[in-house]
């Protein structure tokens, strides 16, 4: 049967990363189990198994990768005894003789299957974070490049105060920082299920060394150091608590939230011509509409990012039904809840490196919306400059009033310009600041600390959040988005 002939998840034939789709493989997780029986054969031989031979090592450690016909033997044997696990212990022996009467010895499944899964989790973990450093690093250049920029703000997406492309750019980035921060402290805090047994008791392993505690606890340290982490949960059931996997899917549904708040704003300023994703020449954005440059990208992360938030929702439900010491309902859906939150980060943060690397800024679009409407915003500071010029506030005020009332019927009701400003110079009643009205229609004086804040965030704010972590910084590259 051809690969066509079958369903293949698109975020991995299409869309994620090769590293991110070679991490969650199948020839690396079985790679990875032989991995852990290896470093369990080790440790026990260091703490004296005496039928634990060197050939036995040896032969373990030249099979570490596992080839395409060991997996084929391996899936074979696994439709006889209904055991994935088995079936690999059945062929690692076979390939390894000298190793296959210790192969597994005192482990439980949950051994390799647990302790290779954070394993997965923490190199997922260390695939995800180098690219949200880029994002953030892209998205602060880019907000130090704007920090002046006058642009409309919105609130309820309706026109308001002015603030600057900058500073607009710095609350996308806040929320990326915690995202970050909330990812590294997830990975940190991930430890190994180590050597514990069947219901995590380690009687299997208190037996093999003749009720010695002292050498169950020194495998234990062993094994956890030999994979290179810190350390071991220090108790499990027969596998790590389900809620290590709440604890893990909670900060890649929280990027999914900032990633589908960013890209949402982009479709938005795209609508309002104001700022675009990158666009390729040969981009075609629509068969019929050839004119068209939709904002794929944005959507493509809006899309993903809902699924990257559903998936949360799997760790709690399935963590808070575990049963006792272990109940196997958590299996099938960790095997696809798991990898495709993973996946999905992976694709997100790939797009949104891809968004932010090639973002395209119009600003004369901007300027003629910020004409449009700052002369409504602007009648505060003509009233302010009457009164200086001895005017009464509230005579004033009234007669802006009617004059702004008569400027918007001609934009809501005629289609035309805001000729507010046109209607202050004509009336005599406010000749006072006639030659003040360029100044007082300044828009960078509109917007208040933008600048300011901007520079500031990103000179304080983000270098702080990425101090430790500049080394992943790649300013010259940009993530090959996927067809």
């Amino acid at each position: 049967m051809s690969t066509y002939d079958k369903y293949q998840t698109p975020l991995s034939s299409r869309y994620a990363s090769k590293e991110m789709s070679e991490l969650f493989s199948l020839r690396n997780r079985y790679s990875t189990w032989r991995k852990l029986w290896l470093n369990l054969a080790i440790a026990e031989k260091e703490l004296g198994i005496t039928a634990i031979s060197q050939d036995a090592i040896d032969q373990m450690k030249s099979h570490i990768d596992i080839s395409d016909e060991e997996i084929e033997a391996a899936t074979k044997q696994e439709a006889i005894v209904r055991h994935d696990v088995m079936s690999h212990v059945h062929v690692f022996g076979e390939t390894c003789p000298a190793a296959a009467g210790i192969i597994h010895l005192g482990a439980t499944s949950c051994f390799v299957t647990d302790n290779a899964d954070l394993i997965f989790l923490r190199d997922g973990f260390d695939i995800l974070i180098p690219k949200l450093v880029n994002v953030i690093d892209r998205l602060s250049d880019f907000a130090i490049k704007y920090k002046d920029m006058p642009v409309l703000g919105w609130t309820h997406f309706q026109p308001a105060q002015l603030t600057t492309v900058g500073k607009r750019a710095t609350l996308w980035i806040q929320e990326l920082l915690w995202d970050l921060r909330n990812i590294v402290r997830a990975r940190n805090d991930l430890g190994l299920r180590g050597v514990k047994g069947t219901t995590g008791t380690q009687g299997s392993f208190l037996a093999l060394f003749h009720g010695q505690h002292d050498k169950v606890e020194a495998l234990d340290d062993r094994v956890v150091e030999l994979l290179g982490f810190d350390y071991a949960y220090p108790v499990t059931g027969q596998t790590y608590s389900r809620k290590i996997d709440v604890d893990v899917l909670a900060p890649l549904a929280s990027l999914g939230v900032s990633a589908h708040k960013f890209a949402t704003d982009i479709r938005l300023l795209a609508n309002l011509k104001e700022i675009e994703e990158p666009f390729e020449s040969t981009q075609i954005g629509s068969s019929a509409m050839a004119y068209k440059r939709n904002p794929m990208r944005s959507e493509r992360v809006c899309s993903l990012s809902r699924h990257l938030q559903s998936l949360f929702q799997d760790a709690t439900s399935t963590a808070s039904i575990q049963w006792f010491e272990r109940t196997l309902d958590d299996s099938a859906i960790r095997r696809v809840s798991l990898p495709s939150a993973f996946l999905t980060a992976d694709i997100v943060l790939s797009t949104l490196l891809n968004i932010v690397s090639g973002l395209v800024v119009y600003p004369k679009v901007i300027e003629r919306r910020i004409s449009a409407e700052l002369p409504f915003m602007a009648t505060e500071n003509i009233i302010m400059a009457m009164v200086e010029k001895g005017g009464d506030r509230q005579e004033c005020h009234e007669k802006i009033r009617v004059l702004s009332h008569q400027a918007a019927a001609v934009v809501k009701q005629q289609g035309g310009d805001n000729d507010l400003i046109d209607r202050v110079k004509k009336d005599a009643y406010f000749e006072p600041v006639h030659a003040h009205l360029e100044t007082l229609l300044n828009p960078s004086t509109f917007v208040g600390r933008a600048p300011q804040q901007t520079e500031k965030f990103v000179k304080v704010t983000v270098a702080k959040a990425l101090s430790g972590l500049e080394h992943h910084i790649n300013k010259k590259e940009e993530s090959k988005l996927a067809v």
